[in-house]
């Protein structure tokens, strides 16, 4: 399956989730996958199920928490000769985790792997980082947009961010705000690094969108229903959606695109816009 997965360009999917897996499949259509997931077992499995629907897909086990781990991924995408489409989809959800879990997951470890792949970027290659509507629901101190700056990829973010946010506040929903608002940035401040390459680095900030980790958090987090109540579109997005949206910033289409984030959210985030910043906090955390 190897020699059958390395004569096209390389997608890496970070993620075999749900959204991951669509995701995954959406680029099988010109892209050899290499999928990477800490639950190794089901990454491979949604690479048999690509390969099997004719699609090009290798599977790995990653942690991507883990310097260590990443750095094999890197070392894998280096033999493959290069990575032409990154797309980082794994995450945690508030209900899915602690705040330090949550934190090291979904901001540090984008952080390790779109520093470990950048120097194996082919010319026109394109990363993008799945972030979230939560990004965009509020604001933060400079104390705590300095360390989300600086230390993305340090193993004490937690620690440094549990000073700065003060007492009490080290909850999930905080952990998990926190990081996506990191991911925006750090999409921003890595552009010049991914165009030193030729290649472009992107967020994208997906919406209520309908995924077997939405459809947990809608049973453990009242507020995602609060926030349903008030989205224009009166519909969850699908994954589908959202990996079109990933596919057209892969391609040559969006070769100007890069540095900025892609709220992909039918509309909530402008519905929102005039409720003032305490009651976002209370309809999203």
């Amino acid at each position: 399956m190897e020699n059958q997965a390395m004569d096209a360009p390389l997608a890496v999917v970070i993620g075999a989730g749900g959204m991951g897996a669509v995701v995954a499949g959406k680029l099988a259509a010109e892209y050899a996958i290499l999928l990477a997931d800490i639950d190794g077992d089901r990454a491979q499995q949604v690479a048999e199920d690509i390969v099997s629907a004719g699609g090009r897909a290798i599977a790995m086990q990653c942690d991507v928490t883990s310097p260590g781990s990443v750095d094999a991924l890197a070392e894998r995408v280096a033999k493959s000769g290069g990575v032409r489409v990154l797309a980082h989809v794994a995450g945690l959800s508030p209900t899915m985790g602690d705040f330090d879990a949550i934190l090291r997951v979904n901001l540090t470890g984008s952080a390790l792997v779109s520093s470990a792949l950048v120097p194996h970027a082919r010319p026109g290659a394109a990363a993008i980082l799945i972030a979230s509507l939560g990004a965009h629901l509020g604001g933060f101190s400079d104390e705590v947009i300095a360390v989300l700056r600086e230390h993305a990829e340090a193993s004490d973010l937690p620690t440094r961010l549990r000073r700065a946010i003060g007492d009490g506040r080290d909850v999930p929903d905080m952990a998990y705000q926190l990081s996506k608002f990191g991911l925006v940035m750090l999409a921003r401040r890595r552009a010049r690094e991914w165009g030193a390459r030729g290649a472009r680095i992107v967020s994208l900030s997906p919406g209520i969108i309908a995924t077997p980790m939405g459809a947990k958090e809608f049973e453990g987090n009242p507020a995602k229903r609060r926030l349903f109540d008030m989205s224009p579109q009166k519909r969850e997005g699908t994954m589908d959606e959202i990996a079109n949206v990933v596919s057209f910033l892969a391609s040559e289409q969006a070769s100007f695109i890069s540095g900025t984030d892609i709220l992909v959210d039918g509309g909530l985030s402008g519905a929102l816009s005039d409720i003032p910043f305490g009651g976002l906090r209370a309809a999203s955390a």
